[in-house]
Parts: structure tokens; sequence; C-alpha cells
């Protein structure tokens, strides 16, 4: 028997039943939509293996897929045999290959930009559509999976087989970048590529969804400091260039990070401005940080982690741009881009987490 008939031999054999491959399918795509979600949020080096994960899942798909598309081809290219449900047998067919050829292409280095977005916003948005339609697509043949498809050990021996080859394929492609000095051979573990220099003019302006305020009067400007502290203040913008500076680096959730020094005020000394944290009352004990932008854009953060971040209003030694957040924005160390609040008004001590805020990322610009 020559090589490639043993070799297909074998794949034929670890290949699942197909109720099975169905159903795995769909679990697989909302798990990589789930870790990639998640991944937002990860900016620590110790998250590294929600993000091998994640590449390893889509190796999975990609071994799934081929699967899928071996048993159903003839449905798909004899015109005779197509259906209403083909258009959108296709049309998953186009997201999953969107989602799978733009990852591949990112991890690699190729860094384009598709009008607004990145190449891995595009991923992001191939990603998300997949879910729904492979949900749609799956309602077509809806048939609920059997035990038996299941729990037989060559189909637990599959699955392993499926992860640990995409996290082979993950190793592989960094060796790949390393050999051949690509783009991607600098990336962060989260995938971010980097953006070298200083200043404002070092990294791109992004906004989260819709905002997009006009710039702010910097005689008009003020921050509020206020929750759970002994004596809210308001100050101006330039009694919050205090001149504390640290080195911080931003790492963008469309694709890029950037290292930078950073200067403005600790937040920790703007609450000692307020009257410090206000724990006199038991019943609301001080927790959070929330930072709040013009355009009600929030988020917070835990007050021991709060208190050593940065309120800047300039970045490598020059006043940060509206762009950028001017005249403060939030400096986060350890967080994500999207984290990183811009446009500042309000800084306020709170015992609540803030549920609203994941909300409030989503619609906040949108009059």
């Amino acid at each position: 028997m020559a090589a490639t008939d043993r070799l297909r031999t074998a794949l034929d054999r670890l290949e699942p039943p197909p109720r099975a491959v169905d159903w795995s399918l769909f679990a697989f795509v909302v798990a990589e939509a789930v870790t990639g979600l998640v991944s937002f949020t990860v900016g620590v080096p110790e998250g590294w293996p929600l993000f091998w994960l994640h590449r390893a899942l889509g190796a999975g798909i990609v071994a799934l897929l081929a699967w899928k598309l071996a048993r159903v081809r003839r449905r798909l290219t004899d015109p005779t045999l197509w259906r209403r449900s083909t258009a959108l047998s296709v049309l998953t067919l186009v997201a999953a290959v969107g989602a799978i050829g733009t990852g591949a292409a990112w991890v690699f280095g190729l860094d384009v930009r598709i009008s607004y977005w990145t190449l891995l916003s595009v991923h992001v948005g191939f990603g998300l559509a997949l879910v729904p339609l492979v949900a749609a697509h799956a309602s077509t043949r809806f048939r609920l999976p059997r035990r038996v498809d299941f729990e037989r050990r060559r189909t637990a021996v599959t699955y392993f087989a499926l992860l640990a080859a995409g996290g082979a394929t993950y190793r592989l492609q960094q060796g790949v970048n390393d050999a051949l000095d690509t783009a991607g051979a600098d990336r962060r573990f989260t995938g971010s590529q980097p953006r070298e220099g200083a200043g404002n003019g070092a990294f791109p302006i992004t906004s989260w969804v819709a905002d997009d305020p006009d710039p702010i009067d910097r005689d008009d400007y003020r921050l509020t400091v206020a929750g759970l502290v002994g004596d809210p203040v308001e100050l101006t913008a330039d009694e919050l260039a205090a001149g504390h500076e640290t080195e911080a680096l931003l790492d963008c959730t469309s694709g890029w990070y950037t290292v930078q020094e950073w200067g403005g005020v600790r937040v920790g000394d703007l609450l000692e401005a307020a009257g410090g944290v206000d724990s006199a009352d038991s019943e609301r004990e001080p927790a959070y940080v929330r930072f709040t932008s013009v355009t009600g854009y929030r988020w917070s953060l835990p007050i021991e982690e709060a208190e050593d971040a940065l309120l800047a209003t300039r970045v490598g030694g020059e006043r940060l741009s509206h762009g950028h957040g001017a005249p403060a924005r939030l400096v986060a160390p350890d967080r994500r881009g999207f984290q990183w609040v811009k446009w500042v008004t309000r800084v306020e001590v709170r015992s609540e987490y803030d549920l609203g805020q994941w909300v409030v990322t989503l619609v906040s610009g949108f009059d």
C-alpha cells in the first residue's frame, strides 16, 4: 500500500460519525467565538493558554470542515441537488473560509487595512457572523446528537488529536515566523503587532464602536472626582499635569501594541485630592473606581489597581492629541486598549461592580 493510501486510510479512520462532525463544528465555532471575545480582556502574559486554545480550536475547525466538505461536496457542486438551503450553506462556508483565511494571514504578519478595519478586525467580524450562520445552517438539517456518535473510543482519540494537532500547528507557525523572520515574528502573545516610535504619531487613533466626540476646550474642561470620597472636587486640565510618568504598553484589540512613556497624575493622588477614599459607611465599602468619558463610555478598575493607574495628559513627551484622548485618558497597565478610557471627565469611587459598562461599550457615542 502506498504511503498516500495509508495516510488516507488513517484519516478516514479518525473521521467522526457525520452527526458528530456537524455538532462538533457548531461547538467548536461557539467555543472559538467565546475564547476570542474573552481574550479581548486578557493583557498579561499569564493569559497565553486562552490564546493557545483559540488557535488550536481554529485548526480543529479546519479538519472538521474538511470532513464535512468531503461528505457534502456533491450537494454543492451538482446543480441538480441544490435546495433552498444551499445558499445558506455556501454563505456559511464563505464566512468560515474568511475567518480561517484572515486569521492565518494575520499570524504570519500580513498587516493591511480594509477601509477602517485591520485584518484582525475583519477576522473577528467573520467569526462573529459564523456563529449564527452555523446555527441557522444546522437548523435546516436538525438532528439531535446520539450518544453512540460520541462515546466510542475512536471519537475521543479524534478530538484529542484535533486539539493536539492545533497546538502543534500553532508552535510550527511560530517556528516558521522566526525562521523566515516574517512580520508576524514580533507579535505579542495576543496576536498584536508592534507600532514603533514615541508620541501621538507613533500609534493609530482608534475608538470603540461610535465614540467620536468633538475636541474638548482645555479652558472649559473639568474633571470631577466624586463618589465615596471625603470631599468631591473638580480639577482643570492644568491641574492634572502633575508630572508623574510611567512606561506602559498599550495593546489594542484591533491588533497593534505600542510601548510609550505616559505623563500625568496618579489616580491615587487624585483620590487624595478629593479627601481620600471614604470608608465610613460599612454598608458601602469602596471597591471600584469608575472612569467615565465625555461620550458616556466607561470602565471600572478594582480600587487597589486603580490607585496605581495614571490619568495621562501627555505621551512620549507630547501633550495628548484629541484622537488619543485629550485632555486626559486612563492608562491602565496590563489592561487591553478598550479599557483605557479616553476623554475622561469623571472619576468615581463606587462600592458595586458596574455590569452596565459592558453594554455602554457597544452603545456610547450614538446620538
